[in-house]
C-alpha cells in the first residue's frame, strides 16, 4: 500500500471513527432517556466505535512511520489525547453507578467525537 492511498485510507478511517463514536455517544444519551434503547448491541457498538479509533492511530503511526510524513505536533497530541480518553472511559466504568454508564459513555462519547474532530482540522 502506497503512502497515497495509506493517506486516503487514514482521512477516510477518521470520518468513519467521527461517525461511529458520534452515533454511540448519541444512542447511550438516548438509552439514558429511553430504556426501550438499552440493549447489548448498544455496548458493541461503542466497542467497536473505539476499535476503529485504535485502528485509525496505528494508521496514523505506520503512515508517519513508514512515509516519513511529518505532520504537526499537535496533531499526534490530539491522536494519542483521544486514544487516553477511551482508557479514562473505560476506567472510570467501575466507579459510576451502572444506570449512570449511558450517560458516562454518552457524554464521553461525545467527547471523543470533538478531540476527533479538533484532531482532524489541525492536522
Amino acid at each position: 500500500m502506497g503512502t497515497d492511498s495509506l493517506l486516503d485510507a487514514h482521512v477516510t478511517l477518521a470520518w468513519v471513527t467521527l461517525g461511529g463514536n458520534g452515533a454511540a455517544a448519541i444512542w447511550a444519551l438516548a438509552a439514558h432517556r429511553l430504556p426501550r434503547l438499552r440493549a447489548r448491541a448498544l455496548w458493541w457498538f461503542v466497542l467497536g466505535a473505539q476499535l476503529l479509533l485504535i485502528a485509525e492511530i496505528i494508521v496514523g503511526v505506520v503512515l508517519m512511520a513508514g512515509g516519513g510524513r511529518e505532520v504537526p505536533g499537535i496533531h499526534t497530541f490530539y491522536g494519542f489525547v483521544t486514544l487516553a480518553a477511551i482508557g479514562i472511559l473505560f476506567s472510570y466504568r467501575s466507579q459510576v453507578a451502572r444506570a449512570k454508564h449511558y450517560l458516562l459513555y454518552g457524554w464521553g462519547g461525545l467527547f471523543i467525537a470533538g478531540l476527533i474532530i479538533r484532531t482532524m482540522i489541525i492536522g
